[in-house]
């Protein structure tokens, strides 16, 4: 658990753990911090930031760093993840998760656990990745999810990624749940899709949790009303 006292300095330099709920985005949550932050500390600006975005529809774990602390994001960022995911199998969506509608949808009656491990094992290692178009990397000084919304082409880049570690959790056709320990810069919903297509069918990214980074784990996290209470109790 995330240790708040009447010590902790947030000017100078603080490391919280927040536990990100689904449909907050990962500028909903440091805004929250900051806004908290600065009427507790009666200051008009404290510097914070967060070491690794969360989808909006995925919750779990998230690195804030306040005050001087923000010069260490960068460390925090290149940590190895571990995730938590369902994955849909037997449709797709162009996001590669629920925030677009399905636009196909494939066989599944031939998908079974033997297939799956057998697939699985191919997508351990180091591997190239090519990022969703919805996603936040820059096109043109632009984010993508913003011109892929539009119903712009794009050509997206493909980049280096490593899957330390991949574990069947359940399997109850079509949904399949795993825990994923990867590399920074990891998509996990294009690796949903990918796997959709190395099992003759397709996939979206049902649900998604981040559970670790580096060594910090969601179970020391605080929910963002958990936080604010601590703060205000202080």
């Amino acid at each position: 658990m995330v240790q708040i006292t009447p010590n902790t300095d947030f000017i100078n330099g603080a490391v919280l753990l927040i536990d990100k709920p689904v449909e907050w985005s990962s500028f909903d949550i440091v805004k929250k911090i900051r806004n908290l932050l600065s009427r507790k500390l009666m200051v008009e600006k404290i510097k914070v930031g967060h070491a690794g975005t969360l989808d909006p529809l995925a919750s779990g774990l998230m690195i804030i760093c306040t005050g001087k602390a923000t010069k260490e994001i960068e460390s925090y960022q290149g940590m190895d993840k571990e995730y938590m995911a369902t994955l849909h199998l037997g449709e797709s969506t162009p996001s590669c998760d629920l925030e677009t509608d399905v636009d196909q949808t494939y066989p599944t009656e031939h998908i079974n656990l033997e297939l799956i491990k057998k697939v699985i094992n191919d997508f351990i290692g180091e591997s190239i990745q090519v990022p969703p178009v919805f996603s936040a990397k820059r096109i043109q000084g632009r984010r993508a999810y913003v011109l892929a919304r539009k119903g712009e082409t794009l050509k997206m880049r493909p980049q280096l990624i490593n899957i330390n570690e991949l574990e069947i959790l359940d399997f109850e056709n079509p949904e399949l749940t795993l825990r994923i320990k990867c590399s920074k810069g990891t998509y996990i919903r294009a690796l949903a899709h990918d796997i959709g297509e190395a099992l003759n069918s397709g996939a979206y990214l049902a649900n998604l949790r981040r559970t670790k980074i580096g060594q910090f784990s969601v179970d020391e996290a605080l929910l963002p009303e958990k936080f604010e209470k601590i703060l205000n109790n202080l």
